[in-house]
């Protein structure tokens, strides 16, 4: 099981928590009726379906975060660079840009970060 691939409806339930965590269980099967129309049933096999991958745990009937968002995201585009560019982040950009051009915008945030990566700030 690839713990940063994650199926539609884990990707929504993950969203759901991440928005409400810390939730008692019983919120999370009342939110996931609500959002999805699930059973009591499937909310509690969805959850254990992320907590397995380490994203959320159910500690005395209340699911907490393991993962954050951010950690979990970054760790998705990382797996999907060495995939898919061989962890070549200039060759993703470059595969990116052939298609669709990068905006100023872009460019100039792909530069500050640049910069306050040589400079030391990587979480800039």
């Amino acid at each position: 099981m690839d713990p940063y691939k994650l199926g539609e409806m884990e990707e929504r339930l993950a969203r759901l928590i991440w928005e409400n965590a810390p939730v008692r269980t019983g919120e999370l099967t009342r939110l996931c009726e609500q959002a999805f129309s699930w059973k009591r049933t499937t909310t509690y096999t969805m959850l254990k379906r992320l907590c397995d991958r380490g994203l959320f745990a159910n500690e005395s009937g209340t699911v907490v975060v393991r993962t954050a968002e951010a950690d979990f995201r970054a760790a998705q585009g990382q797996q999907f660079l060495e995939e898919t560019f061989g962890g070549s982040l200039p060759g993703f950009l470059a595969a990116f840009s052939r298609r669709q051009k990068l905006r100023d915008k872009d460019i100039a945030a792909l530069k500050a970060l640049i910069d306050a990566y040589e400079e030391g700030q990587e979480d800039a």
